[in-house]
Formats: C-alpha cells, sequence, structure tokens
C-alpha cells in the first residue's frame, strides 16, 4: 500500500538486505541490530582450540595445515610406523628386539661390521638338517642338506658366551654339535681351526655339557680357542637367543653411534635431548605461526 512513508520504508529494508549479503559473504565482518556494519575483526589463524573443541583432536590432527598440527601429525605418523613395524616383526620372529647391530668384522665378507641384522627365536624357521631339539643346522649337517645361510652352510646364531647376560651377545655360525664329555677336538674339529691345540690344552674339552662348537667366518679359529674368538666354553642351546636371517647393510651404524652416546652419557639425558627436540620443534612451529600474516 502506498504512503508517505513508503518509499522510506522500501529504502530501509534495501538497506538491511544489503547488509545481511555483505555479511554472508564476509564471515568476519559483524553488524549491530540494524544491520549496520560496526566493524572487521581480523582474520586470525588462532581459531584452533574451537575447532578442536568442535572436531575432537583426531580429526583435527587429520584435516589441520597449520605448521604447530602438521608437526605433530609427522611426529604421530612416525612413531606409529615405528610401533606396527616392531609388533610385526616381533610377530614373525618371535623376539624383542628384533634386530642386532654388528660391532665387529668377525662375519666378513658375508656380514660386516655395522649391518643391521633381522633376527628370530631360535626355535622358528628350522632348515633341513635342524640338530635335534632345536632348530639349527650346523656347518656339518649343512653340508649334508645343502643348508646355507648368508653365503656358507649352516646357521648363524646369536647367543651370550659362557651364558654370561652381562656380556654382549656373539653373532657367529655354529659348526658342529658335540655332548657332554666328548673329546670334541679329536673326534669332529678341523685341525686348521685349532691353533695347534690339543683336547689336553682346551678348558672345553672333553665338553663339559651338551652344545655347539662356533666361529666366526672371519675367524681364524673356533671361539672355544683361547683368544681367538668369542672367548667361551661349549655353546649350550640354552645360550642361544637367535638367529640371523637376513642383513641390512651399515644401517646398525646408526644403533651402534646411539649406544656409544648412551655408554656416555646415560639414558637420562638421551631422553630429555628427544623430548626437548619435539617441543622445540612445536614451539618453532608456533612462532613461525604467529608471524605469518
Amino acid at each position: 500500500m502506498d504512503g508517505p512513508d513508503a518509499g522510506k520504508s522500501d529504502s530501509d529494508r534495501s538497506d538491511r538486505l544489503d547488509a545481511l549479503s555483505r555479511r554472508d559473504r564476509d564471515p568476519t565482518t559483524e553488524s549491530d541490530g540494524r544491520g549496520q556494519d560496526v566493524g572487521t575483526r581480523p582474520r586470525t589463524r588462532g581459531s584452533d582450540a574451537e575447532t578442536i573443541a568442535d572436531d575432537g583432536i583426531g580429526r583435527w590432527l587429520l584435516e589441520t595445515d597449520t605448521r604447530v598440527g602438521t608437526a605433530i601429525r609427522d611426529i604421530v605418523t612416525i612413531v606409529a610406523i615405528v610401533a606396527i613395524s616392531g609388533c610385526l616383526l616381533v610377530g614373525i620372529g618371535g623376539v624383542w628386539p628384533p634386530f642386532v647391530a654388528v660391532e665387529s668384522g668377525s662375519m666378513e665378507p658375508n656380514i660386516g661390521q655395522g649391518d643391521l641384522v633381522f633376527i628370530v627365536d631360535e626355535g622358528r624357521f628350522a632348515g633341513d638338517g635342524a640338530v635335534a631339539e632345536t632348530s639349527i643346522v650346523t656347518v656339518r649337517r649343512g653340508h649334508d642338506s645343502s643348508y646355507q645361510r648368508f653365503g656358507k652352510s649352516g646357521d648363524v646364531i646369536i647367543f651370550l658366551p659362557n651364558g654370561d647376560p652381562t656380556k654382549t651377545p656373539t653373532i657367529h655360525r655354529a659348526q658342529f654339535r658335540v655332548e657332554e664329555g666328548e673329546r670334541w677336538v679329536e673326534t669332529k674339529a678341523n685341525p686348521a681351526y685349532l691353533n695347534g691345540a690339543s683336547c689336553a690344552d682346551l678348558a672345553s674339552c672333553p665338553a663339559p655339557h651338551d652344545g655347539f662348537i662356533t666361529k666366526g667366518d672371519a675367524n681364524p679359529a673356533y671361539d672355544q680357542v683361547p683368544w681367538s674368538g668369542a672367548n667361551t666354553t661349549v655353546v649350550s642351546a640354552q645360550w642361544v637367543t637367535g638367529k640371523a636371517m637376513v642383513r641390512v647393510p651399515w644401517i646398525g651404524e646408526i644403533r651402534l653411534a646411539a649406544d656409544s652416546v648412551r655408554s656416555v652419557v646415560g639414558i637420562g639425558p638421551i631422553i630429555v635431548a628427544t623430548v626437548g627436540s619435539v617441543l622445540a620443534l612445536i614451539w618453532y612451529g608456533t612462532a613461525a605461526e604467529t608471524r605469518d600474516p
């Protein structure tokens, strides 16, 4: 209905519609109750707290593109991959840790110093010709069955010298098995690996118990001959902690370096340094984000 105020009413209604249209296009523009703009809030990237509250931290980590969120997401992803890989390897091998780093060149050229070796429980993946009550194939039996590991006959085993848990485990090849009381130097040993010793010269002959005679591929004599290798008596099956299956060249150097640092500074400072590095990364991401225009 036309009247003296009709034009003014239409004009007010048009102004309100324009204000609402501008507000819809720009969510940062505020207006008063009459549809008039009262100011514009600055755009910020500090609304993550609201997003976390609305979507939850899991969805926020998956979708955020902020530096802090990206850094946290990368760290969580790396930790998850390592954890899943570790669980799979333990499930396959049955031992923890599933890898050993080789500290010496006693198994060269088949296993080199600094190699990382995947190991499995002694009772798994038995080869043809395994010794009774074990899954270990000795060099002697490997020759008969054509069974090889790392370029030669027989299994490469990881064992504790003299069964001492305080000593560094040794990774050497099982040569042959002996029985308690056996004069193995005279019955089974290769004279070339005795350094001229007789049974009377060795504390491990006659054999004090059932077990294995071992030797590093690069060593000149058996480990049971003094000063020629692991310096151990006959290796009991109970001292064997695993069998070597696969090697990864050079990667073990990282593990050896970490062990060297830990032996010097202790485990506590390493944990502090790791946590500090993560916090520094997050702080850097936050600081860089606040500098963004």
